[in-house]
């Protein structure tokens, strides 16, 4: 009995102050933007340059809805399948390269980006063959309103789509002499977001030329 009082003795009391709550786990950072800011300002302003071409389609079929009616089948459909098939693969294939480069895989990423271009190379030489198809079917600026916008919008897309295509070389030099790495492949995500926008805009111009005109 006096061992264990003595025990007991030199035991420290007991702290009277409550204690400390375990520290609240800090909420994880959002996920960074792909790409980099100034893509995205400049994708923003190509979407309201052709909310201002649609504009002038809607406008144009208000006043010849007629015209629009009937217009979509005198244009090449099987081309503009096409064309739609290689924007989208292409897109899907930038991805792949993408992610093979955040995974630091970086001969891979060249072959899915290399893949790409290729692929979206189809939508050049398709487009040449679609105003070759349209001349021989008497689709000029002199064949009524519809062919006039048409023309209009696609090749302002068009113009819009080499210069993704430029961008594809530029980024496929830039991974092969070591431009990007795992932790930076930003030029890489700006570009496959710049595809997408267009890729979204020619879905909204074969809707309304090809399909549902």
């Amino acid at each position: 009995m006096i061992a264990a009082m003595v025990i007991a003795a030199t035991l420290p009391a007991p702290s009277a102050e409550p204690m400390a709550a375990a520290p609240t786990p800090m909420p994880a950072a959002p996920p960074a933007m792909p790409g980099y800011r100034a893509m995205w300002v400049g994708i923003c302003l190509e979407f309201l340059e052709f909310a201002v071409f649609f504009a002038v389609y809607f406008s144009a079929r208000w006043f010849h809805p007629q015209a629009f009616q009937t217009g979509a089948a005198r244009l090449w459909t099987l081309g503009g399948v096409l064309i739609t098939a290689a924007m989208v693969t292409s897109g899907y294939l930038l991805v792949r390269a993408v992610r093979s480069m955040r995974a630091d895989r970086r001969t891979r990423a060249m072959g899915w980006l290399a893949l790409a271009l290729l692929v979206g190379l189809a939508y050049p030489l398709l487009k040449a063959l679609e105003w070759q198809w349209n001349r021989a079917h008497g689709l000029n600026a002199g064949s009524g309103i519809f062919v006039v916008v048409y023309y209009y919008l696609t090749i302002n897309h068009f113009v819009h789509a080499c210069w993704g295509l430029l961008g594809m070389g530029w980024g496929l030099l830039r991974l092969g002499t070591g431009g990007y790495s795992a932790g930076d492949c930003r030029g890489l995500e700006a570009l496959a977001t710049y595809w997408h926008a267009t890729d979204l805009v020619w879905l909204m111009l074969f809707g309304l030329f090809y399909a549902f005109a």
